[in-house]
């Protein structure tokens, strides 16, 4: 039973790894839609300079993050 399980396991791991890079562009734009939403909340809720630089804040992390995703997949695929 525990074989079972562990396949099962592995078989949806599977399904959260990024093989390619249309996944990772996918993921990516995923990431800045919510930061962008985010950041729209950061403008509402503190209106002025300090809204604006939480929402700097919440775009260029995206740009981080995209960065080092898109760098992963280019990893993986040459070896």
């Amino acid at each position: 039973m525990t074989a079972r399980l562990q396949r099962w396991w592995r078989s949806v791991a599977r399904l959260f790894v990024v093989k390619t890079k249309f996944e990772a562009f996918m993921l990516i734009y995923a990431i800045a839609t919510g930061a962008v939403e985010r950041g729209m909340t950061y403008l509402h809720r503190f209106p002025g300079t300090s809204g604006w630089i939480m929402f700097g804040a919440c775009t260029i992390v995206v740009f981080m993050a995209g960065g080092k995703i898109i760098d992963g997949v280019e990893r993986d695929a040459n070896p």
